[in-house]
Formats: structure tokens, C-alpha cells, sequence
């Protein structure tokens, strides 16, 4: 490349640099404007609401004095003011009034103007002139303000007529306040806040600063007291009005304008908010895009100075990429197969797990199976022998004896069809839907399935039925399984006792709580109880595997309660807790 093609090319850089900068600058000062705008908004709506509060708390407190006025001109106390004790009581209401209220002066004034009576000594007696006094002379509530000669205070005045029994006015009560003790409830306020009277003048204010300051008519600024010259500009940004001053140092130097009439008390609130946070914002939102448009230009300026370096580098790159994307399209095939092979685990683990709860059945039924044959062999070779009574009874023509063995057999089918029913429900392979289960028809059913093998084997079973029924939440079949398997497991634990008994208890509560005590050795680890093979039986035996405890556990959990096992001072008790049934749970 020769040297006049170098000297294009700087050229041409450094005219994409100027123009990059000059965009840069345009964007960022459009930017800076609208972000002032929107920001001077934002501040606009929270001043109006602020400068509406201010000025509302200042109305409210002033028409507190309006009020007093009002209401006390006709008190009893004040109707004739002759004799000094009259008037000695009249002066004590007064003073009463004006030291509840905060008034600087309440004064009871004749039809003249003499002041009749006062809560404090008054210099000018003769109020005759004073425009509030003139006002309510006329029969309307007047109000005046003004600032006193000698003290200096700006005194803001109401005063109301007091009517005769034949509705001529009588003489009027004037509440004087003190338009500073007013300013303290709000003169913290951060942002400066003036009202200004008809004449222009700034009669109240949070800045003392500003105080009795006044502008002429159709000026927007102030002018000070002294009619010194002071910094003053105003503008228009966005439809708002920003003033730029330097009227002292607790005012601030550009300042958001707003205004709002106050007719109640014939004034106008006037704020002024800083803008400078506006500004700050405004810069920070512009320096932001300046920054990123700079970063982003810096990128492409690098990206152009590397693209050739990057084009070598691409071609390495895909290569590589192609090798990674055959890696990770076997990656991807194998993971697929994973996941089949985990779908199908699982498919085969919930269909292991139903089978290990059949499994639980048909071994608690093997342990029960020759307990229940000889019940059922009992009840017929009972029938057996009731039938054969019969028959010879019926030979020899007595009916009544015959009827008696008759009624003996049906009794005994009825309880060979129950054991039957028990043992069909407690065998079938299915899982009916929960619902309301009677607990005390469950604990019969799992006492009477295992009745046969508790008397071979000698176990005395405490169970009191209540009168009742109790009804749960659950499965009636596997709830019965859950406590055939207590029972049963129970039973296994004293095998080698002497004395042996099972108790079952039932409470009513909230949850419904069901206890089954034995008298056994207790459990070596309760914390390892519900673990499935878990057992402290002798390994290959036949007494099981310790699956019996861990199905029901799992029974109790899919309804929603649990059970617990806990040793005893003379065995170990298993808790199964329940939630008790309601028609709301069920729909």
C-alpha cells in the first residue's frame, strides 16, 4: 500500500471520527433535553401536591380563628358588658378562648369600634376604621392582615357580627393571630413556599428571606423590600415556568415556579422547587448514552482493526464448532436415552411399589391364613352339626328346636360371609379413591382379620369401639392394611414375652389420632423404623423383610397424615394421625 492511499485512509478515519463525535454530541444533548423535561414533569406534579398540602394546612388553620370568631360572638358572656364584674367575666372567656386557640388577642367590640372587653390589654381601643370591623358591620364575617406598627408582627384579623334578640347588630368579636406561630407547623418544609396578598405583597412564607417582599402589577418576579436590584430571569421549559435568581443562599439558583389561588383567605400560594436534581438527572441520562455510544464506538474501532485477525480465526472457529456439534449431537442422542431409560425406571418403580403394597397384603394374609382357616372351618363344622340336630329335631316333630339350629346357622354363614368380605377387600389388588372412611368400622375389620392369629399365639388385644362413628380422610382397604400390618408387627415383637397385649386407642381431634401399644422390647432406632428392609429380624427368616412398616408409612403419607414410632416405658407405640373428614375437602 503506498503512502498517498495510507494518507486517504487516515483521512477518511479521521473524518468517521469527527462525525461520530459530532452525532455522539447531538444525541446526547437531545437526549439531555428530553430527560430535563421529563424529569421537570415529574417535579411539577409532586410540587403541585406539596404546594396544594401547604396551602390547605394554612387555610385550615387560619379558618380555625374564622371559626372562633364566628362562634363566639353571641356567647352569653359577652351580651351585656356594663357592671366591671360583667365585664371581669367577659375578659376571662375571652382569655380562655385566646389561650386554647393560640390568638395573639380576642376583642368584643361595640357598634362604635370601643373595644367592650379583651383577652389582653389592647393600645387601640378605637377600631372603628379597621377593615374587618367595618366588614362585619355590614353583618358579613370581614377579615383583614396586616403588620403592627410597633412590634412589627403580621397580624392576620377575623371579625363577626353579634346580633340582638331583634336581629340589629350589637357590636362584633375580633380574634387577632399571629401569622408566625401559623408558619411554625410548616416552615422545615424543604422547598420555599410564599402566599401573597392583593396588593403583591409576600405576607406569609418558609423563608423568612422572602418575607414582605412584592412585585407591581404584571411583574413575575419579587422585588425586596429596600427596592434593591436582584438577579431575576424567567423561561418557559415544556410548559413550565423556571426562574433563575440569587436572592440568598436558602433559595435555590434556577427554580421551578407554580402558583394557585387561595380564595378563601385572598391570597396566592407560590412555590419554588430546585431543578438542579432535574438537571443532575437529565446529565446523568445524557452522559449514560454518551458513555455507551463511546463504548459501542470504541467496539466497531476495534472490531475494524481486528476483522481481518478475526477472519483467519473463523475459519479454525469452524472447524471447531462443526467438531463440538457432532460432539454434542451424540451427547444429545445419549442424553435422550437417559431420559427413556429413567421414564421407564420410573414407570417400573410405581409399578414395583403397587406390587410391594399387594405384596405387603398377601404376606400379612400368609401370616393370617391358617388363623382364618380354622375360622372358617369352625363356623361349618358347626353348621354341620346344627343341620344334623335339625334334621333329627324336624324327625321327632320338634319344630321349636329345629328353628333354634336353623337360626344357629345363619348366624354362622353371616360370620363366615363377613370374615370372607374382610379378607375379598383386604386381598384385591386396586386403589379405590379417597374419601370418608369410618376408622372405627376400619379398626373392627383389621381386629377381626387378625383376631384368629393374636389367640394362637396368645396376645391379649385391648380395643373399645367407640359408640360413634369417626370419620376420616383415607382409603378404607389400605387404611385397614396400614393397621393389620401395626397389629401384625406388633404381635412379631413379643414373640419371646411372657405377658403379650396390643392396645389400640382412638382420639377424636383435630388431627384424628390413632395409637397402637404392645408390650414388646420397644424399637431399637426409631429413626430408622419406616426405612424399607429395615428389620431386627433374623435374616432369611421367615418372619419378613421389613417392608411392612415402610408401606404404611407410605399409605399415610399419600392421606395426607403421618405416623411416628416411639418406644415406652413397657414396649413401643406406633401414632397413625389423620385428617378428619369434611364435605368442603371432599367437593
Amino acid at each position: 500500500m503506498g503512502v498517498a492511499e495510507c494518507k486517504t485512509l487516515d483521512m477518511q478515519r479521521i473524518w468517521i471520527i469527527a462525525g461520530f463525535l459530532c452525532a455522539v454530541g447531538l444525541l446526547s444533548a437531545g437526549v439531555w433535553t428530553y430527560g430535563y423535561r421529563q424529569a421537570l414533569s415529574q417535579l411539577s406534579e409532586k410540587a403541585e401536591a406539596d404546594l396544594e398540602l401547604a396551602a390547605d394546612r394554612l387555610s385550615t388553620q387560619m379558618q380555625v380563628y374564622q371559626e372562633v370568631a364566628a362562634l363566639m360572638a353571641d356567647h352569653p358572656a359577652l351580651q351585656a358588658l356594663g357592671a366591671g364584674a360583667q365585664q371581669q367575666a367577659a375578659r376571662k372567656v375571652l382569655l380562655d378562648v385566646a389561650d386554647k386557640t393560640a390568638a395573639v388577642n380576642v376583642i368584643y367590640l361595640d357598634t362604635d369600634g370601643q373595644a367592650l372587653a379583651a383577652a389582653q390589654p389592647v393600645a387601640q381601643r378605637d377600631m372603628s376604621e379597621h377593615p374587618a370591623f367595618e366588614r362585619a358591620m355590614q353583618g358579613a364575617l370581614g377579615s383583614a392582615h396586616g403588620v403592627e406598627d410597633e412590634s412589627g408582627d403580621r397580624i392576620y384579623s377575623y371579625a363577626a357580627p353579634a346580633f340582638g334578640d331583634s336581629g340589629q347588630i350589637k357590636g362584633a368579636l375580633m380574634v387577632l393571630a399571629d401569622v408566625q406561630d401559623v408558619e411554625q407547623t410548616w416552615r422545615g418544609s424543604t422547598d420555599a413556599v410564599f402566599f401573597v396578598d392583593a396588593d403583591g405583597v409576600v405576607f406569609i412564607s418558609n423563608r423568612s428571606d422572602l418575607l414582605l417582599w412584592h412585585r407591581e402589577q404584571g411583574q413575575q418576579g419579587l422585588m425586596s423590600p429596600a427596592g434593591e436590584n436582584v438577579e431575576f430571569a424567567s423561561s418557559r421549559v415544556a410548559g413550565h415556568e423556571v426562574w433563575k435568581l440569587n436572592w440568598g443562599r436558602y433559595l435555590p439558583r434556577r427554580a421551578l415556579h407554580l402558583t394557585l389561588d387561595l380564595p378563601v383567605i385572598a391570597m396566592t400560594a407560590e412555590m419554588l422547587v430546585d431543578v438542579a436534581p432535574a438537571r443532575r438527572l437529565a446529565g446523568l441520562q445524557a452522559a449514560a448514552v454518551a458513555a455507551i455510544c463511546f463504548a459501542f464506538g470504541a467496539l466497531l474501532f476495534l472490531a475494524s482493526e481486528r476483522r481481518r485477525t478475526l477472519a483467519d480465526a473463523n475459519t479454525v472457529l469452524e472447524s471447531r464448532v462443526a467438531q463440538r456439534t457432532r460432539a454434542l449431537t451424540a451427547a444429545n442422542s445419549a442424553l435422550r436415552r437417559e431420559v427413556a431409560e429413567r421414564e421407564e425406571a420410573e414407570a417400573a418403580l410405581k409399578q414395583a411399589q403397587a406390587e410391594l403394597v399387594q405384596a405387603g397384603k398377601l404376606s400379612a394374609l400368609g401370616k393370617m391364613s391358617a388363623g382364618i382357616s380354622h375360622e372358617l372351618n369352625q363356623p361349618l363344622m358347626a353348621i354341620q352339626q346344627f343341620a344334623d340336630n335339625g334334621s333329627a329335631f324336624l324327625e321327632r316333630g320338634k319344630e321349636e328346636k329345629t328353628g333354634e339350629n336353623l337360626s344357629r346357622i345363619s348366624d354362622m354363614a353371616a360370620r363366615m360371609a363377613r370374615i370372607i368380605k374382610n379378607l375379598r377387600a383386604f386381598a384385591r389388588n386396586e386403589s379405590e379413591p379417597m374419601g370418608r372412611v369410618d376408622l372405627v368400622e376400619v379398626l373392627n375389620t383389621a381386629a377381626e382379620l387378625t383376631e384368629s392369629r393374636l389367640r394362637d399365639e396368645g396376645v391379649e388385644l385391648s380395643w373399645e369401639p367407640p359408640k360413634s362413628a369417626v370419620y376420616a380422610w383415607g382409603g378404607e382397604v389400605r387404611l385397614v392394611q396400614v393397621f393389620v400390618n401395626l397389629i401384625n408387627n406388633g404381635a412379631d415383637a413379643m414373640a419371646d414375652r411372657a405377658a403379650r397385649k396390643i392396645s389400640i386407642t382412638l382420639t377424636k381431634g383435630q388431627p384424628i389420632r390413632v395409637s397402637v401399644r404392645d408390650s414388646g422390647p420397644g424399637i431399637e432406632d426409631p429413626d430408622r423404623v419406616f426405612e424399607p428392609f429395615y428389620t431386627t429380624k433374623t435374616v432369611g427368616s421367615s418372619e419378613g423383610m421389613g417392608l411392612g412398616l415402610s408401606i404404611s408409612y407410605g399409605l399415610v403419607q399419600s392421606f395426607g397424615g403421618d405416623i411416628r414410632g416411639a418406644n415406652t416405658d413397657d414396649g413401643a407405640e406406633f401414632t397413625v394421625e389423620l385428617e378428619p373428614f369434611s364435605e368442603d375437602k371432599a367437593a
